[in-house]
């Protein structure tokens, strides 16, 4: 029976703060496949993040046959700051970072270092998008908040392939998260994270080939459909766009978070060692689509 197994391995997933996104479906799959996973979590809910583990208030969600998903360590994760000098003063004066430290992409690199080894991973997640004008038009959108969306999508994985890089073994695997705004106009979906998308993308490109000939590891991209996750929300017309893709789709079921899970699995996984490189839709078709239905 050929299954997906990855015991032994050791993932670290970046950007959950809660149960219902792509990222803890990941986390989950990874889990259940065999993995240890480590979470690094925004700064700004990693205190409500660990006591709502604490409390069981996501043991029904990370709940599967036969186990649980279980984290083997929690850090504190923003990708906005390549390393200590990058935080502002008024960041770290902020009360909900004031308690936490080595948050920095490249202090938690060496955090997971210090805790695992040398080259203590195998599976690297980037599960992170922020674009702070995302419901204005691109027409209205600053240079600020565009750069903002660019520097938290996009750029992020490239500082967290750079620092986390030499902790991943031979072998190891990237995955990313994109949405089809990259390359399709998606109205609503604004302030620039249409172009980080984009740019995301293209950064699994190069980056597939300029790590897979230095460290040997892969790189890939889900495109995924839409779900009605917390941070969905923010879109502002997220319900909306999770009724179209059901009504307009070869498949015409709506998306559930695990179909993205599984999928990070098996790409993390030997069972797609010959995949980098590539941006994989899990959409039920949709990106195929090229006239609405209804």
């Amino acid at each position: 029976m050929l299954t997906i197994d990855l015991h032994g391995k050791r993932a670290f997933v970046a950007g959950i703060a809660d149960d219902n996104g792509y990222g803890w479906a990941i986390a989950k799959s990874l889990h259940q496949a065999g993995a240890s996973v480590c979470v690094g979590t925004w700064p700004p809910v990693y205190t409500i993040f660990r006591e709502n583990l604490k409390r069981g208030k996501f043991s029904d969600s990370a709940a599967y046959p036969n186990g649980k998903l279980e984290f083997e360590k929690i850090y504190p994760f923003d990708a906005l700051y390549d390393s200590a000098s990058d935080v502002p003063a008024e960041i770290f004066a902020n009360k909900r970072y004031l308690q936490l430290e080595k948050y920095s992409i490249e202090e938690c690199a060496a955090s997971v270092q210090a805790d695992f080894g040398l080259q203590p991973l195998d599976i690297l997640v980037h599960s992170l998008a922020n674009g702070p004008e995302v419901k204005k038009p691109l027409l209205e959108t600053t240079r600020e908040g565009y750069l903002k969306a660019v520097s938290a999508s996009a750029y992020s994985l490239v500082a967290m392939v750079q620092r986390f890089g030499p902790l991943l073994k031979t072998g190891g695997t990237v995955t990313s998260l994109t949405y089809l705004a990259s390359e399709r106009v998606i109205p609503g979906y604004g302030g620039g994270m249409s172009s980080a998308k984009a740019a995301l993308e293209s950064d699994t490109r190069v980056l597939s080939f300029e790590c897979g000939r230095k460290w040997g590891f892969r790189l890939n991209a889900i495109s995924a459909g839409p779900i009605a996750s917390r941070a969905a929300k923010a879109i502002g017309t997220i319900e909306k766009m999770v009724s179209h893709y059901q009504q307009n789709s070869p498949i015409q079921e709506v998306m559930k978070s695990e179909m993205v899970g599984h999928v990070a699995a098996f790409l993390s996984s030997p069972l797609a060692s010959g995949i980098t490189g590539s941006v994989v839709y899990v959409d039920h078709g949709y990106h195929a689509m090229g006239m609405s239905v209804k």
